[in-house]
């Protein structure tokens, strides 16, 4: 399997999207085409240690930047390597598309290049949501802000394939973002959500608060692409609070430094549960062809984990499943 991946995506530069990619081919048996600009992958990879019949370089010499509006600089950059990665998916060249660049570039090529499967109204970005009990998958986190309640619909069906097929869960519990967690609480589009999701061929199960997300009650979380993007993004900030605050005030009393000392291991299994490299990237549902967007700030593990997303996806066959279900 060729996976076609953005080296000149990222916020860190080239140095981690080629060693992830490497890693990826080493563990997973998977081809990368490196896809940028030719010189300066070359040059990073003579740093490095790699089989060269796993590796294939497409030149792209434009980038898209971080803070480009994305419809304009895809149509303007055609041979960005955002644009370039895509077009190799739209011609069957690689199975699957990962960047850790512009990710409303990567959603703009994607919907341009590939355009939406047969009966998908509006596409969805879903990430992996770390919990007490393990992890569950939260759809929209950016995709499609203004959702009407058919979209949502969808999306229950979508995440509900990703679920089996990714997650390897059997049967997936499937939950509705709201204000409450009984069946008439919320806004008119979470109520009308609501009974179309009732009647759906997922396992339904019903409303889900936002303050018992992280203890998974369901296994799939539905909302739209603006309220589950403010969610994922404050749950991060949150996190990132809570470890630094812990971490402050440990260095600030003598006594609690020996206690973190003999609590090592616990804080290091704490750390990695909130690790967002260990979860790749979120995957783009509902788009004819598998695109995953890594984090911009994504480090090797991250980008590495990101392209075994974008492997179980393909193996899975996640994006016929998600057809089936929308017809």
């Amino acid at each position: 399997m060729k996976i076609a991946l953005d080296a000149m995506g990222g916020d860190n530069g080239l140095a981690p999207i080629i060693a992830g990619g490497l890693q990826a081919i080493q563990e997973y048996g998977v081809e990368i085409a490196f896809v940028g600009q030719q010189h300066a992958i070359e040059r990073e990879l003579a740093r490095r240690t790699h089989d060269p019949a796993a590796i294939e370089i497409v030149h792209a010499d434009q980038i898209v930047g971080m803070h480009e509006e994305p419809s304009a600089a895809v149509h303007a950059r055609r041979d960005s390597s955002v644009v370039v990665g895509t077009q190799m998916v739209k011609r069957a060249e690689a199975a699957a598309f990962v960047s850790a660049g512009n990710s409303g570039a990567t959603l703009a090529a994607a919907q341009l290049f590939l355009g939406r499967l047969h009966g998908v109204r509006r596409a969805a970005l879903g990430t992996v949501y770390p919990t007490l009990h393990g992890v569950c998958l939260v759809l929209d986190v950016g995709a499609t802000t203004d959702c009407k309640p058919e979209n949502l619909y969808q999306f229950g069906i979508m995440g509900h394939a990703y679920a089996q097929g990714v997650l390897g869960l059997a049967e997936p519990k499937v939950g509705l973002l709201s204000s409450g967690e009984e069946e008439g609480k919320g806004s008119v589009l979470v109520k009308e959500a609501h009974q179309l999701l009732k009647s759906a061929p997922i396992r339904f199960a019903g409303n889900v608060e936002g303050k018992d997300i992280p203890y998974r009650p369901v296994d799939v979380v539905v909302t739209d692409g603006f309220t589950g993007n403010v969610f994922i993004k404050t749950s991060e900030g949150v996190a990132a609070l809570l470890l630094k605050t812990l971490e402050r005030e440990i260095k600030r009393r003598p006594h609690a430094t020996l206690g973190a000392l003999l609590a090592k291991q616990a804080f290091r299994a704490t750390k990695a549960c909130l690790d967002y490299s260990d979860y790749g990237g979120a995957a783009l549902l509902g788009i004819a062809g598998i695109v995953i967007v890594a984090h911009g700030r994504s480090d090797s593990k991250a980008i590495k984990n990101a392209i075994r997303v974008a492997k179980q996806a393909v193996d899975s066959n996640v994006m016929g499943v998600i057809q089936e279900g929308v017809r």
